[in-house]
């Protein structure tokens, strides 16, 4: 756990038990999950600390939000490299139609778009769809 006590520090997130645990569990699944499949892992766990510990991850640049059209937010860990939030760059995500696994594509990058005059970008996001290395050989 030293690692992640580490990164947690970096990001300015006090590193609490909990905060401990959930940033192992992201790490060690690879792939984006939902605030569900968080609970499914922490049975003893209250819901809102779950919640909580993930907008937390969220703010201060530990975890992204991707929105891969399911209609449900999905979370995963950003690249432990980058310790500010603002220069995350930003990546192509897929999203798996058989599976429903979303899986971060960090070696892609989404290139800078110059918009008309007047036009300002709050969020951005790629997602690919499709068949992933697993389901794709079936």
């Amino acid at each position: 756990m030293d690692e992640i006590e580490k990164v947690l520090k970096i990001h300015n997130v006090r590193p609490t038990a909990t905060r401990l645990l959930m940033y192992k569990f992201l790490r060690d699944l690879n792939v984006a999950v939902t605030l569900n499949d968080i609970e499914s892992g922490f049975d003893k766990s209250d819901r809102t600390t779950l919640y909580r510990t993930i907008k937390t991850f969220e703010k201060h640049g530990l975890v992204h939000q991707i929105d891969d059209g399911t209609g449900v937010a999905k979370y995963a860990l950003d690249e432990p490299t980058s310790t500010d939030i603002n220069s995350q760059s930003l990546h192509l995500h897929f999203h798996c139609t058989n599976c429903n696994d979303t899986i971060c594509l960090t070696d892609h990058k989404i290139p800078h778009i110059n918009l008309p005059e007047g036009f300002i970008t709050r969020d951005m996001n790629l997602v690919l769809k499709g068949f992933c290395d697993k389901c794709s050989h079936v």
